[in-house]
């Protein structure tokens, strides 16, 4: 197992991933490193990638015409920014700014797209782990829709 792989495999997103599969995981990851107020992605644009933050930490936020930019959850270390590449037609839903300096594996879209193509059982398991964060993702906004729903009462 070579570096990447080894430190792909110790990130939360990808514990539990077989040999395999982080070796193909690995092919289409870099590192990158950050400043803060680098933007990510902004909302509309391709998205073309995913972030593994390793250190750092990454705000996602909607733009509003009336009220300018409103965060929705702050991701921090162990955490993953964005799955908008997995899911046609493959366009960010929200914006993602850096907070502090930010240090993480950037993941090609593309290549992983292709490469779960190619491989069902490889695609299969990005599958299920992006479905639980989509769900954890739309669990944070409920409730803080609820919260704002209870402030304004």
């Amino acid at each position: 197992m070579n570096t990447m792989e080894r430190t792909l495999s110790e990130h939360p997103f990808f514990q539990d991933l077989d040999d395999e599969a982080l070796k193909t995981v690995a092919g289409c990851a870099s590192n990158v490193r950050m400043d803060p107020g680098k933007i990510l992605f902004r909302e509309g644009e391709e998205a073309d990638r995913f972030y593994l933050i390793r250190e750092g930490s990454v705000v996602l936020e909607v733009f509003n015409l009336e009220l300018g930019s409103l965060p929705l959850q702050t991701l921090e270390a162990g955490q993953v920014v964005g799955w908008s590449w997995l899911v046609p037609p493959y366009r960010w839903r929200f914006d993602a700014r850096c907070v502090t300096d930010v240090r993480a594996f950037a993941l090609d879209g593309l290549c992983l797209r292709a490469k779960c193509e190619a491989d069902p059982h490889l695609g299969y398991e990005l599958l299920k782990r992006f479905a639980m964060l989509i769900d954890q993702r739309l669990q944070a906004t409920r409730r803080q829709l609820v919260e704002a729903q209870s402030r304004a009462i």
